[in-house]
């Protein structure tokens, strides 16, 4: 991993957004430079998968309300117990400093994103009416990977309000085959002929 490479990835096609993305550039050079990317990646989607499960801790991460003593004590209990290496924690604890603990679900975001360039993957947002099952989600993902020429990384997301169909995104591309757009542009077409 060169550090040629690291600089490239603020310059080439892949936008950070705001604070997260610069706490996230931060530690994604840490981990370079500490030859320890893939390490620190598994942490952060343990963490991720934390933020999710655990009402708890997604309110001490949230909430105005807790002192940055009171955080800062937690989430150093939290790296503790889940057995984090010093780089992330020291990571969590600058920004449990900053008071940005509420930024943390997105600075690991632009981290995943930066990751993914990194590896030469492509991401892929996908909405649905339902959630999709692993045997869709695969085909989805063969689908996407023969499109676009190399892996994608889908994220799925459920919308109710879609009715039917899907919306992807593919960096600036997105195909919309949703069953609520159908529905739209049939109403539109049926203005313009009557």
């Amino acid at each position: 991993m060169s550090s040629e490479k690291t600089e490239n990835i603020a310059t080439e096609n892949i936008s950070l957004s705001g604070l997260a993305g610069r706490y996230a550039l931060a530690l994604f050079e840490l981990a370079v430079e500490e030859k320890k990317l893939d390490a620190v990646a598994d942490e952060l989607a343990g963490l991720k998968a934390l933020l999710s499960e655990n009402d708890e801790l997604k309110i001490l991460t949230t909430s105005p309300v807790i002192s940055r003593a009171d955080q800062s004590a937690a989430m150093s209990e939290v790296m503790s117990a889940a057995g984090f290496s010093k780089t992330v924690e020291n990571f969590i604890g600058v920004v449990t400093a900053n008071r940005r603990l509420d930024q943390l679900e997105n600075i690991i975001k632009e981290f995943d994103k930066m990751l993914s360039h990194y590896r030469g993957e492509v991401n892929a947002s996908v909405t649905t009416a339902f959630k999709l099952d692993k045997k869709q989600l695969d085909a989805l993902s063969d689908k996407l990977k023969s499109m676009v020429g190399s892996d994608v990384n889908v994220e799925t997301e459920v919308d109710k309000n879609l009715l039917g169909g899907m919306v992807v995104r593919v960096g600036s591309r997105m195909i919309d085959s949703s069953l609520k757009t159908k529905l739209a542009n049939l109403e539109a077409t049926m203005k313009e002929v009557g």
